[in-house]
């Protein structure tokens, strides 16, 4: 699964499906008539595709990745980029001078806690909103039910928690650590839920997340992990994963 930029384009629909509209609306709000928004993480700038079209023209991005080829991708979308290769661990090489707003998708579980709370500190100095879609929160159903379903989910769900390269990673726990890190932090914060729905319309992203989802769980030990992809992919049917969005803005914020 991975961070490829097949994976990514197959996941894109079902992330502009699943988020939520209401709290989308609000951080374009926050961004303000003039926005300059930073992604971190953008990969292939899905953030910047979902949000462009309530965007007035003119704004401005700040893509922030550690992978060129990705940030090639994504700043092919848009006139008024600028690209950043870092490292996300140096939050204090991020250059937030005259940022509106700083977004992120599918990034927040994959950090730690310390992470969050830096990041929070950060742009509370900085009186800079934040808008996280689609953190995973380690809710997954699947319709037909398989009598390994609970397990596999058990086991990635612990998977999701390892170490990504700067710690323990807070995984499932991630949108309600961001909320009360940003919280402390003085912010207003709303959380809504964005799951994704995937169907037969999705066959190609549905079967290789089962096996991105196998693969962590074997990792962790699962035995079965392997028969259960196969016999998951077989059956089909109906994914439910459940994933939050979560919206800061300081406290001086009127869309707050």
């Amino acid at each position: 699964m991975g961070f490829s930029p097949e994976w990514l384009s197959l996941r894109e629909p079902v992330d502009r499906q699943a988020r939520d509209d209401a709290l989308l609306q609000r951080a374009v709000q926050a961004a303000g008539p003039q926005p300059v928004i930073m992604d971190l993480g953008c990969g292939t700038g899905s953030t910047l595709r979902a949000m462009a079209e309530h965007l007035p023209s003119g704004t401005r991005w700040h893509l922030v990745d550690n992978d060129p080829t990705l940030l090639q991708i994504a700043s092919d979308q848009v006139h008024e980029a600028q690209t950043h290769v870092l490292d996300l661990g140096d939050l204090p090489a991020l250059p937030l001078d005259g940022v509106t707003l700083v977004t992120a998708s599918a990034l927040l579980d994959l950090m730690p806690a310390g992470w969050v709370q830096e990041l929070a500190a950060l742009l509370a100095r900085r009186g800079i909103g934040f808008y996280a879609a689609l953190s995973y929160d380690g809710i997954m159903h699947w319709d037909p039910a398989l009598p390994d379903d609970a397990g596999i989910r058990d086991a990635f769900n612990k998977h999701q928690r390892g170490d990504k390269g700067l710690g323990p990673a807070l995984g499932p726990e991630a949108a309600a650590a961001a909320r009360q890190a940003f919280d402390h932090a003085g912010f207003h914060t709303a959380i809504a839920d964005s799951p994704w729905r995937i169907d037969a319309d999705h066959a190609e992203m549905h079967a290789m997340l089962v096996e991105g989802i196998a693969t962590a769980a074997a990792e962790t030990g699962v035995a079965q992990a392997d028969a259960w992809a196969r016999a998951r992919i077989a059956t089909g049917g109906l994914c439910t994963t459940g994933h939050q969005d979560l919206l800061a803005l300081p406290q001086t914020d009127l869309g707050g």
